[in-house]
């Protein structure tokens, strides 16, 4: 028997609770009660209780002590603050990794750009979100700074559910042409123009909010 460790279990918990909230399972607002999760994820009330509090740090949830737990209104100006920060980062992550770029890493984004085309078209928006993070993960890893990883993977969470709503949209699939145009600049080796595109890329959640 695999053993699974409480951290992961803790982990577990949380992306489970994460991904109800972004598409919208548990909808803003909702009450949560750690029990009543527990016993649907067929965990402890433990892990579940660390998860909630790392929601609670992500902006997804919030809690009144000995009052309520529940998932957070999906308010435009903590959204936007957030997206600022995210956009920033991952256009500034292109900008450093365009020259240390590999032609594994221009297929890679090419196969991520396919699959993100693929679920629009099958109006998957879990599916897309994952192909458009895997996307723009190419880059992230690629520029090698962990400052810049950890600050995206801190405020990313908090414009999952922006991103879950464009990708349910029609008008998603103009980011297909954008990400081939950042593949096109990569290729050129024009760190400036795909740093720019990044952010154009990014700056269409805006619509979101």
């Amino acid at each position: 028997m695999q053993y699974i460790g409480y951290g992961s279990l803790k982990e577990r918990a949380a992306a489970e609770i994460r991904s109800a909230i972004v598409r919208g399972d548990l909808e803003p607002g909702t009450p949560i009660k750690d029990v009543e999760l527990a016993e649907r994820l067929g965990l402890s009330r433990t892990p579940v209780r660390e998860a909630l509090a790392t929601l609670t740090d992500e902006g997804l949830v919030e809690t009144k002590p000995h009052a309520y737990t529940r998932v957070t209104a999906l308010e435009a100006e903590p959204v936007r603050d957030a997206l600022v920060v995210v956009q920033s980062m991952h256009a500034l992550a292109a900008g450093i990794a365009v020259p240390r770029m590999s032609d594994e890493d221009i297929a890679a984004m090419r196969a991520a750009n396919k699959a993100f085309k693929k679920a629009l078209d099958a109006d998957d928006a879990v599916a897309a979100l994952a192909a458009d993070d895997e996307f723009h993960a190419v880059a992230v890893r690629r520029c090698g700074n962990f400052a810049i990883a950890a600050t995206i993977d801190r405020f990313t969470p908090l414009v999952r559910r922006a991103e879950h709503s464009r990708f349910s949209s029609p008008n998603a699939r103009h980011s297909v042409t954008q990400h081939q145009q950042i593949i096109e600049a990569c290729e050129k080796g024009d760190a400036a123009l795909v740093a720019t595109l990044v952010d154009e890329n990014w700056s269409t959640l805006e619509e979101e909010l």
